[in-house]
């Protein structure tokens, strides 16, 4: 069974959303196909966003509902499916039917690498998160944690450290493997503590996070633990599209692939910074694209 469309997206978190938003408006055919229940994506574990521009407080799954409508009023169409695989100008799904497109938008996100241990999925949005950026002014004036030895990791705690009263940053191993501005932007600030070759054991708590523990028997007082060890781009149905040294899909700025007529948005792509409205942004580029791609320009 064959479908047709001028445009198949891949995953509906507010890149895909924000794409089919513009694509609507721009009177094109456009299916978003979506493999779990709810649309959203990591938005759906957020408990609050208070960084988005014209909401102050909503939570993550209201305002993914909120993209999802959107989307729909203007007349996109959804379907839950699976992605088996993806060609120029089609996408074949889990149960063997494909749909055919003019232009194939991957939207399909990724998901942040945990630690594993004991605790860290009873507290999160209790005191473990995995975005300082987003939830960090939670925890003006309190103790912060934060695991990873990368940029990233780094950077969220020198982004804390001008908001919590200390930071530790806990590393596995002997050495930072960030660049070395950074580590020495961490080593001159007073309220942070560095805690090399340790590993976290145990995120401890009654109703929310109060503790951690170290393989090394060491508690450390916090009320945030950060974990900050990667993310993971979903892209195990691609094959032949140009990935980044870390697994995400390279793209140009106008998020083009390099493969003519796929395109790639959101957090699934090599890029700067990810979070929510970088991701819808990277939805209004796209549909530029597509149209110009579509339009033979």
């Amino acid at each position: 069974m064959q479908m047709g469309y001028d445009v198949a997206i891949i995953g509906s978190g507010p890149a895909g959303l924000g794409t089919a938003v513009y694509l609507k408006r721009a009177m094109l055919s456009v299916v978003v196909i979506e493999k779990e229940y709810f649309s959203g994506g990591q938005m759906l574990s957020t408990e609050n966003i208070d960084n988005y521009l014209g909401f102050e407080n909503i939570s993550g799954f209201d305002l993914a509902q909120r993209f999802r409508k959107h989307a729909e009023n203007l007349g996109a169409k959804f379907i839950n499916a699976t992605v088996k695989s993806v060609e120029k100008g089609k996408v074949i799904l889990s149960d063997g039917k494909e749909i055919k497109a003019g232009a194939v938008v991957i939207a399909s996100g990724a998901s942040h690498k945990k630690l594993g241990v004991k605790g860290e999925d009873e507290f999160s949005g209790k005191g473990v998160s995995y975005c300082a950026a987003c939830d960090g002014a939670y925890f003006k004036g309190k103790n912060a944690v934060v695991v990873g030895g990368g940029d990233t990791a780094l950077e969220d705690a020198l982004y804390l450290s001008n908001i919590c009263k200390k930071v530790t940053v806990i590393h596995r191993r002997g050495e930072f493997r960030a660049k070395k501005s950074l580590v020495n932007s961490l080593e001159r600030l007073d309220n942070a503590e560095i805690l090399f070759c340790e590993e976290i054991e145990s995120a401890n708590g009654d109703n929310k996070l109060q503790s951690v523990t170290l393989k090394s028997g060491k508690t450390v007082l916090t009320d945030a633990l950060f974990v900050a060890v990667g993310q993971k781009a979903d892209t195990s149905f691609i094959d032949g599209i140009a990935l980044a040294d870390d697994g995400s899909i390279k793209t140009d700025e106008r998020c083009k692939t390099n493969i003519d007529g796929i395109f790639a948005v959101g957090d699934v792509r090599e890029k700067y910074c990810r979070q929510v409205v970088t991701a819808v942004a990277d939805g209004a580029i796209a549909s530029k694209s597509v149209c110009e791609y579509l339009n033979g320009d």
